[in-house]
């Protein structure tokens, strides 16, 4: 797996952070098998500057081995410039193999405040690809957390991933099964094996490393929670 982070690509007008990964994951998954598009929710404190929420995002592409992690770096940047909106201060990370350090950054930056020299310390001290493309390149912070997070398994929500996006109104459990989604559980953990999900807006949480859509029970159906 390589996973792509990416964060503080947005201002208020633009489309967001989101928006754009899931741009970028489909201009690429025409070359790279692309596995989803996860959003990791960061610190949010009045001391740090965001538009919204202080999320960032990750692209996960299930490549083989023989795809360097540079090439796809070069290729995000560029579609990163191309797309660069005045005013916001992306940053890029790129990673194959990601340590435990990595993922252990991505839990301080939910619950403290970090600075820009703490992860270019990090990432160059494990040697991960992170760069700012643009502005005071605050976006370092959140692209290396994105990548740390995502690499955990078990953080954060898809906001893309195979045919969910696609599905609206009342399924059933093997309608989400076949559009990519790996279980259906109620938030305790067990597992939900009929009935009917109400899937509009549907972003399944990144659990174990899959997609699981996370449901309680509602006046008739399931109702998907939207986990961070």
């Amino acid at each position: 797996m390589i996973y792509v982070g990416l964060d503080d690509t947005d201002v208020l007008e633009s489309r967001g952070t989101g928006h754009l990964a899931r741009a970028i994951a489909g201009e690429l998954a025409q070359r790279y098998p692309l596995a989803g598009v996860t959003r990791h929710q960061l610190l949010r404190d009045p001391r740090i500057a965001c538009t919204k929420n202080n999320s960032s995002a990750a692209i996960l592409f299930a490549v083989p081995d023989d795809v360097s992690p540079a090439v796809l770096f070069e290729q995000v940047s560029q579609l990163m410039l191309a797309d660069a909106v005045a005013g916001s201060d992306p940053g890029l990370c790129v990673a194959s193999d990601v340590p435990a350090p990595i993922t252990a950054f991505g839990r301080r930056t939910q619950r403290e405040i970090v600075t820009q020299a703490q992860a270019l310390r990090l990432a160059e001290a494990h040697g991960i690809m992170l760069t700012g493309l643009g502005g005071d390149h605050s976006g370092v912070i959140g692209a290396l957390a994105a990548v740390g997070l995502a690499a955990s398994g078990d953080d954060g929500r898809y906001v893309l991933v195979g045919r969910s996006r696609e599905l609206r109104g009342l399924q059933p459990v093997s309608a989400l099964l076949a559009a990519g989604i790996a279980a259906v559980e109620t938030i305790e953990g067990d597992p939900v094996m009929d009935g009917l999900i109400q899937t509009d807006r549907l972003r399944p949480a990144r659990r174990r490393h899959m997609p699981i859509a996370i449901v309680e029970q509602g006046d008739g159906c399931w109702i998907p929670l939207k986990l961070d």
